[in-house]
């Protein structure tokens, strides 16, 4: 762990952004600069969004640690995720379900979910979370229900697939809105086989969740 890994956190700390320690120690024990493009390694602890190519970006620090604080994650829970990037959210959410828990995400370019496998692979999380190449938006039945189901990307609406397997008690956040810049990140649970909470939880920026149950591809 860097000095600078240290400061990132702790200035999430002071912040607002983070609040239970399990949170804190999985973000202190994951290293953010083996989850960015080699060049750009010496921002990687600024809380700052980076590129990684393909006109994807990797969230900044502070969104990570809204999304694994509003999550609720628990030791042994299954946990899908839409959008894998490098693979730096995956890991945080896998450290913090443990060795009995499990990732599933999904990832639609291929080098990105290349470069994902590989990073897991380097710094050992990958018996922990598997990367799948396919249409996030249509979700992963194979291994539903899901404890937990969250997106990095925002769709026009929650997809109906997603909201369709998470478990009763399950908790599912997502950016939605129709403007490409500017998103409102909302939680839902389901609380029984037809019924719904839904909670608007703020203001966010995502890139387009592209696929069949959300944005068309160009």
């Amino acid at each position: 762990m860097t000095d600078s890994q240290k400061e990132m956190v702790e200035n999430l700390s002071n912040s607002g952004y983070l609040h239970s320690q399990t949170v804190k120690e999985a973000m202190l024990r994951v290293p953010r600069e083996e989850f960015v493009p080699e060049d750009k390694r010496s921002y990687a602890h600024l809380d700052t969004p980076l590129p990684i190519g393909e006109g994807q970006t990797i969230s900044a620090p502070h969104m990570v640690a809204i999304l694994c604080e509003e999550l609720d994650l628990e030791e042994g829970m299954k946990v899908l995720e839409i959008g894998t990037g490098y693979g730096y959210n995956a890991a945080v959410v896998a450290e913090i379900i443990g060795e009995e828990g499990h990732v599933y995400t999904m990832e639609r370019i291929e080098s990105l979910a290349d470069n994902a496998r590989n990073n897991l692979k380097h710094t050992g999380y990958d018996g922990r979370v598997t990367v799948l190449l396919a249409d996030g938006t249509r979700g992963y039945p194979e291994k539903a229900p899901y404890d937990r189901i969250y997106a990095t990307a925002s769709a026009p609406r929650v997809p109906e697939p997603l909201k369709n397997q998470l478990i009763i008690g399950g908790k599912l956040l997502s950016p939605v809105g129709t403007d490409h810049y500017f998103q409102e990140l909302v939680s839902v649970i389901r609380v029984s086989e037809n019924e719904y909470k839904t909670e608007k939880l703020g203001g966010v920026a995502f890139v387009p969740m592209i696929g069949k149950h959300g944005w068309p591809e160009n």
